[in-house]
């Protein structure tokens, strides 16, 4: 049996096209999604999409299948993690790994729309990582800031807004130039909250 892909090593996300999860809640302005794979979790600030949806991941989890059952701890006399999941099998099927990703936008014709969309994400719908071109593209435009900025998210809005820009900065040819833009955005729309503003910015050097 394989153990869990990243006790293996780093936790990362191979750059693939393939689905990493499927919608299990959703609302106009958010949805939740099942991983196929325990603990194969886009990072935080991950750009993913769903049909024409596109959603930034603003929180993430690792539980028990059952409400309000948790899980226990079984390694005291395991040598590694990679030995707990060895011993217990069963613990693949009894847990999963989800995560909430916040709408920023959706494809209307060959355009990227960057506000909520029309409708919320189906449920069942499958879940991908978009890909460096995609992330380019929808970074283009730092109308998604807004969003995130009034939106009501389970963690803080300064760690969100960084993680996601400097995630979307990777995409870019200039990822200097790119992070410089968006602080200038940030500038008009926090001018009245220097603070928060100056929060953000020190998060993404």
């Amino acid at each position: 049996m394989e153990c869990p892909q990243n006790l293996k090593g780093v936790r990362t996300i191979n750059n693939r096209t393939d689905k990493i999860a499927e919608i299990i809640e959703a609302s106009t302005a958010q949805f939740v999604a099942q991983c196929y794979e325990l603990y194969e979790l886009p990072p935080l600030g991950s750009l993913v999409k769903t049909g024409d949806i596109y959603g930034i991941v603003c929180h993430a989890e690792t539980a028990g299948l059952e409400p309000g059952r948790k899980p226990i701890a079984r390694g005291k006399d395991e040598s590694s993690e990679e030995a707990i999941y060895q011993s217990s099998p069963q613990l693949l099927k009894l847990l999963r790994s989800e995560f909430t990703a916040a709408a920023v936008g959706y494809k209307g014709g060959d355009k990227i729309l960057r506000y909520l969309p029309p409708q919320p994400a189906r449920i069942h719908g499958f879940v991908y990582l978009c890909q460096p071109d995609e992330i380019k593209e929808f970074g283009q435009s730092f109308g998604f800031l807004n969003i995130l900025i009034n939106a009501a998210l389970p963690v803080p809005t300064e760690e969100l807004i960084a993680a996601a820009l400097r995630q979307m900065s990777l995409a870019q040819e200039d990822s200097r130039a790119f992070l410089v833009a968006a602080g200038k955005e940030l500038a008009n729309l926090l001018s009245a909250d220097f603070i928060r503003l100056k929060n953000i910015l020190g998060k993404l050097s």
